[in-house]
């Protein structure tokens, strides 16, 4: 089948990039001919502070990747699905309602003109979209209108969980949808499974195995370099005043309080091959990971954080979208600047091993969410997780066992978790329980579900 990807992809940073990359690579390898339609400018700077562009792949770039679309050319847009109308199926990924008008433009050129020897081939190819989200969880003016237009205009929507299902539903009444699991791309670092081999008639060179493991058998295992230093902001900076300290280690008496964890084994047919992690004694470290946007919750975790045990501390690491000056207001606020650690700015897929290895929980305190790579990525390194129930979250998390649940916004609920994750032996327990999904079979139902009509 000949099959065409409208989405971000590299050098586009973040899990919708590494998502259609990966898509690609996975359907390249089940046989199908497949293009990347891409963009070399999806919306103007000023509509997204954080950075946009990455220097070095977060994954296995996909060769036959096309940078053509861009925001500021309609025409350009026309010409695209003029160039996909000999596709078998077109596969748009929805991120943001900011890509809906330039996927209109493309639907409505992708219609063929009359083929007198082929009467009954379609006038134009099937089409899916790929809802990320169904709808922002931070929502603007049109989003709604925008989203209903293309949703109601494409032949299946793909989406990821139950009520995301639902709400696709409820904006285009006619709509086909089909729910289906989000399976793992994990950035590079982590090794993952053996990707799959792209055939050179479909793409280029094959994608590389992962390496072999040590000799006599068993898995290799990633080295853990040594966590960069956080650079230290002097009081009066345009950050928003406060000195970044960095935050304890852990609480007291605790032995190896600053070991490093050793990532989870990597195997041959899946990110583990069922093996966990050295336990590492609990040191209290939390961890908060990924863009800092209102739905995800950081303020509430900070204030869980404040009726939490003393000695608990966190790292938040990531972008922090519209600076960090009220975060560190908050934290001023609460008293508890000298017990959290800003790593302001994108995190690199070069830096993910040592954050993680200096974490003993990663902390999901979302308000909203549709799902989420972060769950995977913190088991991949062997680290529990605290998550809250919004969107599909927990259902990667089995409570008790790898990870504690919570209600989402609730930060009574937060603040008893981390007291529960506190009581002596609780934190081992769980890190002994962490294992890492296999990805083959989550990618096979995904492209069942993306192929089926």
């Amino acid at each position: 089948m000949r099959i065409a990807l409208v989405g971000p992809a590299h050098p586009y940073k973040g899990g919708g990039a590494r998502h259609t990359t990966e898509l690609a690579h996975r359907l390249a390898a089940a046989g199908h001919d497949v293009v990347i339609e891409s963009w070399r400018a999806q919306y103007p700077a000023w509509l997204y502070p954080g950075q946009q562009l990455l220097d070095v792949p977060e994954g296995e770039p996909y060769p036959r990747t096309r940078r053509r679309l861009a925001w500021y050319r309609p025409d350009g847009w026309l010409a695209g699905g003029r160039r996909l109308a000999s596709a078998d199926l077109v596969v748009f990924a929805l991120l943001t309602p900011l890509q809906v008008p330039a996927y209109l433009a493309i639907l409505a050129a992708l219609r063929r003109a009359p083929d007198p020897l082929h009467p009954l081939l379609p006038r134009r190819p099937r089409t899916v979209v790929i809802c990320h989200n169904v709808l922002p969880h931070e929502r603007h003016l049109g989003d709604l209108a925008l989203t209903r237009a293309l949703l109601s205009r494409v032949d299946t929507v793909l989406v990821h969980s139950p009520a995301q299902a639902i709400q696709a539903r409820d904006l285009a009444l006619a709509a086909r949808v089909v729910a289906a699991q989000m399976p793992p791309h994990l950035p590079l670092c982590l090794g993952g499974d053996d990707p799959p081999q792209t055939p050179p008639a479909h793409g280029g060179a094959a994608r590389p195995p992962v390496p072999p493991g040590p000799p006599g058998g068993g898995t290799a295992r990633l080295p853990v370099p040594p966590v960069p230093p956080v650079p230290h902001v002097p009081p009066g900076s345009s950050n928003g005043g406060a000195a970044r300290v960095p935050a304890p280690l852990g609480p007291p008496g605790f032995p190896d309080e600053g070991a490093a964890r050793v990532p989870v084994a990597l195997g041959s047919h899946g990110l583990v091959d069922g093996e966990a992690s050295p336990i590492a004694p609990w040191g209290g470290r939390l961890l908060f990971f990924g863009i800092v946007r209102p739905y995800k919750g950081l303020d509430v975790l900070l204030r869980a954080l404040a009726r939490g045990p003393a000695y608990l501390t966190l790292t938040v690491a990531g972008e922090f979208w519209g600076g960090t000056g009220e975060t560190e207001k908050l934290m001023a606020e609460l008293g508890i600047t000298d017990r959290v650690r800003l790593r302001p700015g994108y995190v690199p897929a070069s830096e993910i091993p040592a954050l993680f290895a200096a974490a003993d929980a990663l902390v999901l305190p979302y308000r909203e969410a549709t799902a989420s790579q972060n769950a995977l990525l913190a088991f991949a390194h062997g680290v529990p997780v605290i998550t809250t129930t919004a969107g599909a979250l927990a259902d990667l998390v089995r409570d008790g066992v790898d990870g504690l649940t919570c209600a989402p916004g609730d930060v009574a609920d937060l603040a008893r978790v981390l007291r529960e994750i506190s009581v002596p032996g609780m934190a081992r327990r769980l890190q002994a329980g962490v294992t890492a999904i296999d990805p083959a079979p989550c990618w096979a139902d995904y492209l069942k579900a993306l192929l089926a009509r």
